[in-house]
């Protein structure tokens, strides 16, 4: 099938399945006579999995372990669970992170009354004084 095909039938986009390509996460498509990409099975199957990857937040070097130990029947699970852990681990830290900043930005909003003076703790606290 075309790329317009593998597309939709993968889920992701002809530019992505291209971006893939050059980074090596699909091998080179084959081509028709006029230059043209063809797909097959397996490669929508390989876009299917890596669009999956990507919708759980995996890099793209983290999404390249992955397609390697998929692809290697004789692959160990221990090896993927190591991978998906240390993304878990990573996932937590960035909740952490987020909950830090939306506890400060709710602060910060609580603090301003939000009316018709031009002071704004808001504005002040990023421009690095203490409120």
């Amino acid at each position: 099938m075309n790329i317009g095909a593998a597309a939709k039938a993968s889920g992701v986009s002809t530019k992505m399945i291209r971006h893939y390509e050059s980074v090596g996460l699909l091998p080179p498509a084959n081509r028709t006579n006029a230059g043209y990409r063809l797909y097959g099975d397996k490669d929508i199957r390989t876009l299917q999995f890596i669009r999956r990857s990507r919708d759980l937040g995996f890099s793209i070097e983290e999404i390249r372990g992955l397609v390697g130990l998929w692809q290697d029947s004789t692959r160990p699970s221990r090896e993927v669970k190591a991978l998906a852990k240390q993304h878990l681990d990573y996932l937590d830290r960035k909740l952490e992170e987020l909950q830090s900043m939306k506890n400060a930005l709710s602060h910060l909003v609580h603090c301003c009354n939000g009316d018709e003076r031009p002071d704004c703790p808001i504005l002040e606290r990023l421009a690095g004084k203490e409120i």
